[in-house]
């Protein structure tokens, strides 16, 4: 058994024997059940799931059956919703004053933080898999509602592509939200990005030019149409360095720091 112990409890308590590490795949599996167990996350898991398929459902009666039509429609819901999925998953804990009882568990915090940010990543992944399987299924039966050939264009270049946008968008969510601790603030941050930098870029050439390599939804289209040049490439290492990389660094420093009351 480890010589490590626990720190005296406020009541006197004698010091406690501290066991094995926790595994990183506990920990893992530990911040992926929080994803549904709260009612905040399940009741945004449900609406997630359940737009992403009206959305495709309504777009194939609406247009016919177009597999990539349906599937960047899903892209909607998807880029809206999955940025809150990351932002709750790393303020949860301060914002429910259970950090203190997860530091204690596991003094290590960065293990902590990164187990924190693969479960959304993954749920932007298989949230991807979903609109797909949706897209593929409403296509077919649209198609033989109406009798009229389906038109499968999704390449697997595109939905790659496309799936990689939904994953940077939950990395964005996952960064503001340590980055400023607090999910009000984060989800209004996030969401008005795009209507920012939108004014933003009818500010003239400057304006334009600056919100070509900082607006992270303009910067990743390329990457979700599969027609990504070198130039593209770079603004997008730009945008996600401005965006992503950054935030997430001050906010892991932040975490690291913050007293846990």
């Amino acid at each position: 058994m480890s010589d490590h112990v626990v720190p005296v409890t406020e009541d006197g308590g004698a010091p406690v024997p501290m066991g094995e590490p926790t595994p990183f795949r506990r920990l893992v599996a530990v911040e992926a059940r929080k994803l549904v167990d709260t009612r905040s996350g399940l009741i945004l898991t449900a609406v997630l799931v359940g737009l992403t398929v009206a959305s495709v459902v309504a777009r194939g009666v609406v247009v016919g059956p177009r597999a990539l039509t349906a599937l960047g429609t899903a892209g909607i819901a998807l880029g809206t919703l999955l940025p809150v999925l990351g932002i709750l998953t790393v303020t949860a804990e301060w914002s429910h004053r259970t950090a203190l009882t997860t530091f204690a568990l596991e003094p290590r915090r960065m293990r902590v933080l990164a187990a924190k940010c693969l479960p959304p990543l993954i749920a932007a992944v298989a949230a991807s898999l979903l609109a797909l399987l949706a897209a593929v299924l409403v296509t077919a039966v649209v198609a033989e509602v109406r009798h009229v050939p389906a038109t499968w264009d999704v390449s697997p270049l595109v939905l790659l592509g496309w799936t990689g946008v939904n994953v940077l968008v939950v990395a964005e969510g996952l960064a503001l939200g340590m980055l400023l601790m607090n999910a009000p603030a984060a989800i209004v941050v996030c969401l008005a990005g795009p209507l920012m930098w939108g004014v933003v870029a009818r500010l003239g050439a400057a304006g334009e030019a600056l919100a070509g390599w900082l607006d992270l939804n303009t910067t990743a289209a390329p990457l979700a149409s599969a027609d990504m040049t070198g130039g593209d490439l770079a603004r997008l290492v730009v945008s996600v360095a401005f965006w992503i990389a950054a935030p997430m660094a001050a906010g892991l420093a932040r975490a690291v720091r913050r007293e846990v009351t």
